[in-house]
């Protein structure tokens, strides 16, 4: 399967597949927009969906029968919703996706008072509505959505230049936590929680747990490397977690717990032992350890983007300034 890997100011897809130490694309850049005053006009018909909450005819959106390569975004504010790999036919009449991009979409509960209602997370315009259970697709997720909601970008309109993405990988507990501050750092396209560093293939959440694996629950990190660079993202998994806990962070005890980087080459390994340094010489008893890199195995969905999808914050990471700038 072909890999697309799409840069979407502040939102990420890496749809259809990740390289584990470096990814090469075509990419363009969307601009959700932000002020409100600057929202694109809605004709009467998009006005009554978007910003009244009505529903289109079955069978009678643009959108329904598109099987076209590209992304879906918001019709309103530009801000992209979902990729076409997520795309299924559900035989409902409206355009229906199993997945979203990263936190573009917001769920709240619908007026109706027993239907979950779907909004774009950048302007709370009206999508439509998110069903589970239907057992459609391995995610077991239909989001349903008015063709009048989006906007179609296709794939071949994206593709504008090459550029070259960077990864890294860390492992600083429970990788809800980890994840929360990574997917939300600027110039981070993409974020994976997984298992690395033991020695049982394919791992399951529940192996892990058991001890067994010897795997560390990690956080792979894909960053566009001239928006960042693999200096500021070590700092701030130094700076999310205590690097001085042994096989547990806060309540969470066990090895699929420790701090640990994994890294992907010599330049990686030399900035994130210079960076231990500094906090050892700062008198920090410093347990983190730094590994090269193994076989990254990712995650079962339901742990993916776990706060921006449930809301509330970390338990057990919290954010603690140890570098001068």
């Amino acid at each position: 399967m072909k890999i697309l890997i799409l840069l979407i100011s502040g939102f990420s897809i890496i749809a259809m597949g990740c390289s584990q130490a470096q990814n090469t694309g075509e990419m363009k850049s969307i601009e959700p927009i932000t002020d409100s005053d600057s929202w694109n006009k809605l004709t009467a018909d998009e006005a009554y969906v978007i910003e009244n909450k009505g529903t289109e005819a079955p069978w009678k959106g643009e959108y329904v029968h598109n099987h076209e390569e590209g992304v879906y975004q918001c019709r309103r504010c530009n801000a992209p919703l979902f990729t076409s790999d997520a795309k299924f036919d559900s035989g409902s009449g409206w355009p229906a996706f199993d997945e979203f991009i990263d936190n573009s979409v917001e769920e709240v509960p619908d007026a109706d008072g027993y239907r979950t209602e779907i909004v774009c997370n950048n302007c709370k315009g009206h999508l439509g509505h998110v069903f589970r259970g239907e057992q459609f697709t391995d995610k077991n997720t239909r989001h349903c959505v008015n063709s009048i909601s989006v906007t179609f970008i296709p794939e071949e309109e994206m593709k504008t230049e090459t550029t070259k993405l960077d990864t890294a990988i860390f492992a600083s507990g429970c990788f809800w936590g980890t994840e929360y501050f990574f997917e939300k750092e600027k110039g981070v396209v993409s974020t994976q929680v997984g298992y690395i560093g033991g020695h049982k293939e394919n791992p399951t959440y529940k192996e892990v747990c058991s001890h067994t694996t010897g795997h560390a629950e990690a956080v792979r990190v894909v960053y566009d490397p001239t928006k960042t660079d693999y200096e500021t993202l070590c700092k701030l998994f130094f700076e999310t977690h205590d690097p001085t806990q042994v096989n547990r962070q806060g309540p969470d005890i066990g090895d699929q717990y420790r701090t640990e980087v994994f890294y992907l080459n010599d330049e990686q390994k030399a900035v994130a032992e210079k960076l231990k340094g500094i906090l050892e010489a700062d008198g920090m008893k410093v347990a983190t350890k730094i590994t090269k890199a193994t076989r990254f195995w990712e995650g079962e969905d339901y742990h993916e983007h776990y706060y921006s999808k449930k809301g509330g914050t970390p338990y057990c990471h919290g954010y603690t300034k140890r570098f001068d700038d």
